[in-house]
Formats: C-alpha cells, structure tokens, sequence
C-alpha cells in the first residue's frame, strides 16, 4: 500500500512529498526491514523514538512519530502515535474485523474458560473460529503463542487478517483492561461484548477499582450507537455483579443478562456439585431444561452462562448450545486436575486474584474429605494490595496453607511473602519459598481425602525470577513429585 493511501485514513495530516510503498507496519525498531513503516511509540521503559535512525538503517520506508527525528525518510508526525498506530493497522490489514463476527470478553476472572467454552460451542456447530487469550492465539488449528493477554494493535488487525484469509468465521477474544486503556483494540468492529465478573486485579496499574471498571467499560462503549438488522450489536452481563449497572449506562447495543442469584435472561437454579463435576437447572427465554457438566464449581456455571447467552445471540440453537457445553472436559491450567494414580485430588489452577482463589476454595471444600493443601503465592511487580487478602484468604479456606514464590519478577520473594503474611498474623501456615519445594511438600504429606490445590500459575511453563525466565509448569512439578511417593 503506497504510503498516502494508508494516511488517507488520518484526517488533517501533511502529506509528505514522497510515497514510498509500505509492505508493513512495526513498533518494534528490531523487527523493522526495507519497506515498513516504524511507529515510534513512547513506552513506560524505553521511547521508540530512540531508534528511529536504527529503524531507517534496517530499511524502514517511513517513520510514524510524536517528535522531529534526524532520519533522510517521510516523518508523519502526529500528536498520539500510539492512537494513530490503531487507524493505520485496521487500514493497511483491510479493516479484518468489520468482515467477522466479533466477540470481545472482560472481566477479572473467567475470561479463558468463558472464550473456550464459546470456541468449542461455534466449532461442534461447523461455524469456523479464531481464538485470542491469555494461554495463545488460534487461527483455525494453527496456533501462535502470545505474550499479552491481548496484543499491541498491529499484531491484532494482522492476525485478524489471517482470520479472514482462512475464511474464519468468528474471532473470539479475550479483552484486558490495560489493552482498552493502551487502545490495543481501537478499531476492532465488536458485535458481541461479554462482562464475566468484577474484582480487585491490576491496582498497580488502575490505582483505583472505579478507574480499573472504568477501564473495563469502554469495551461495552465502543459497541457503537446505531441499531442495524443485519448486525446488531450485544451486550452479554453478570446481572449478579454491580459493575453491571455502570456497563448498561455505557452501551447502547441490545443487552443479555445472566446470573444466579438475580433474575435474568439466562439463569441457573438447584445447582448441584461434586467433585466430577456440576449439575442444574437452565432457565433460558421461554424454557427451562436440565444440565449435567464435566466442570466443577459455581464459578464456572457463570462461565457457561455467559458462553451459552453469547452462543444464543450468535444465532446458534440453544439445543446444540448445550450438547456442546456438555462434553467439555475443561481448559488447561483452569480448575485442572493432575493424575498420576494418586489417591487424592490435585488441582492446578490460574487463581491470582483474591476473588478468584476464594471461589477455587470455596468449590474445594465442598467436596473435600479431610484436609485442603493450598499452595498460594503472588507475582512480583505487580498490586501489592491484594497479597494480604489473597494470604487470609488461603488460610480462611484452607486447612493447610503454604506460602511460595509465584513469578517473583525483580522483587525479593522474601519481601512478596512478607507482605503476604500482613494478612494471616496470628494464623497457622507455612512459608517455603521454592515453589517446587512447596508443591513437593504439599504432595509428600497429602493422603487419601485431602485435596492439593497449586494455585497462581496454572496453564503458564515458566516462571519468572530477577529477570530469567526458567521452565516451570505447576502440572508436570506436581506429577514429578508424585514419583517420590
């Protein structure tokens, strides 16, 4: 695409003399080569407009920036480069999302499960789907791993575009509250915004919950303002969640609701749980009808709630909706057990927020016989706040709480669980700083009836410690323990 075609999508702008052909877009000045286009974009660690000169060296066609640059190539300079990124991405990509049926997922917890739950639902009907979450990306069967839970603009419209060049039908995506903030997902055409839940996460970030569900709004905002037959637009909401009442003010799309405890479009009532899985009754528009799933918990009769109201609105029939929703196994790292012939429950899940690790518990101790191991520990680098309550929430829930190292980052393990112990002075638990030694620990002492439950990481096959990146998945640690037995 030549280099004024693509600016034509930015109103008011000075185009420069020349018109380079632009064969792709990158933020990244290592990934620049001949004939891109390198967007400078100021960062929280490092500005890229510090290596607009190593940009033009790799052969970069034109520069994008907020700043006067020394380079001999067009500088379109402009007030947001992170802002413009997003027009021109959905531009030179060919506006991929306007061509699918989209739907974007928020919340604090339940996203992953809530968007595989939708995956499975749209594949078992034949309508084809492209997947974007925190454990990878999916393209058809072809997955690409990620590193965000939602990527920077440019990777999303290209892989978008890759979306509509395998004729997929429909993009199911995870939406995090720093990418709506960031604007990684601004031109991205939703027909179908999905709200899980709402609890504290991200305070580091937010500073405050009113800032982190502001945040989480402006998906449902972005659903647009017009009413049109051929695609209408869905809001898909936690009726039993307050941060509902916000989110119906924010949209003016058509809106689904789903709960619990509160009246809704989809409800759920005489739940019944063990642990092999979850029975209840399914109250939809004009029918009520009985469930049987292979998952565990109340939790997650939220995350079927949510993928079966989203599946309705998309047009598939509620019989079909549940067929499916039935022979889900699960999703890895999330409420995952681990088998190695063991004589009592080992469950690895991604719990790492307050609300999540309590919900994960309290599902625990409902089928539980003796004793709950509940190895607990929080990342480095990120909301301190939620430590003390995550530590108190372990030992309200839990016979046996131990304390670990999670992905400790570039702060001490010894300070994260410092701050941990602030919440549980007085309380019985153990700390045992080396996650592979509390998980071993935890293992070696568990007999028939009691539950381990490895809580902070679940899916992840790494952690993280200074700035070293070591293999470690809490799955194949916990399995390797179990042959010391």
């Amino acid at each position: 695409m030549k280099l004024h075609t693509l600016l034509q999508t930015i109103p008011f702008i000075s185009l420069p003399i020349e018109n380079p052909e632009i064969k792709s877009i990158v933020n990244d000045h290592r990934n620049a080569k001949p004939g891109c286009m390198f967007v400078c974009v100021k960062g929280h660690v490092v500005d890229g407009h510090q290596f607009a000169q190593e940009a033009e060296l790799r052969g970069a066609a034109a520069i994008l920036a907020e700043e006067t640059l020394d380079v001999n190539i067009p500088v379109i300079q402009v007030q947001d480069s992170k802002r413009i990124m997003a027009v021109i991405a959905d531009a030179f990509y060919d506006r991929p999302t306007h061509k699918l049926h989209m739907i974007g997922i928020t919340g604090t917890n339940g996203k992953t499960t809530t968007s595989h739950l939708i995956d499975k639902i749209f594949r078992d009907v034949g309508r084809t789907t492209g997947l974007i979450g925190t454990i990878h990306m999916k393209v058809a069967d072809h997955v690409i791993e990620t590193k965000n839970t939602t990527p920077d603009s440019i990777m999303l419209q290209s892989v978008f575009q890759q979306m509509v060049q395998a004729e997929i039908d429909t993009s199911i995506m995870e939406v995090s509250s720093h990418a709506l903030v960031q604007g990684r997902v601004n031109g991205c055409d939703y027909d179908v915004a999905v709200f899980t839940n709402l609890s504290q996460d991200h305070l580091d970030y937010h500073q405050t919950m009113e800032e982190y569900q502001r945040a989480k709004g402006l998906l449902f905002s972005r659903l647009g303002n017009k009413y049109q037959s051929d695609k209408p637009k869905f809001a898909v909401l936690n009726k039993d969640d307050k941060a509902t009442e916000q989110f119906l003010n924010d949209t003016a799309a058509h809106i689904i609701t789903y709960g619990i405890d509160h009246p809704a479009d989809f409800g759920a009532k005489d739940i019944v749980l063990d642990g092999s899985g979850t029975t209840f009754t399914l109250i939809s528009p004009g029918a009520e009808q009985k469930v049987s799933l292979k998952l565990i918990g109340k939790f997650n009769v939220y995350n079927v709630l949510a993928a079966i109201a989203t599946a309705y609105v998309s047009n598939i029939p509620l019989d079909s909706i549940i067929q499916s929703i039935e022979t889900v196994a699960g999703v890895s790292g999330r409420f995952e057990s681990v088998d190695g012939g063991q004589e009592f429950p080992i469950i690895v899940d991604y719990a790492h927020t307050p609300d999540s690790l309590e919900n994960v518990l309290k599902t625990i101790n409902q089928f539980a016989e003796k004793r709950i191991f509940a190895i607990v520990g929080c990342g480095g680098d990120r909301d301190k706040t939620k430590r003390p309550l995550m530590a108190n929430i372990a030992c309200k829930y839990a016979t046996n709480p131990i304390f670990t190292s999670d992905n400790p980052r570039s702060e001490d393990p010894l300070a994260i669980l410092k701050d941990m112990e602030q919440g549980v002075k007085g309380k019985d638990y153990q700390i045992i700083p080396n996650r592979s030694e509390a998980i071993n620990h935890a293992i070696q002492s568990a007999k028939a009836g009691d539950v381990v439950l490895v809580a902070g990481k679940g899916h992840e096959t790494y952690q993280i410690i200074g700035k070293q990146v070591f293999d470690f998945d809490d799955r194949l640690v916990a399995l390797e323990a179990l042959k010391g037995r």
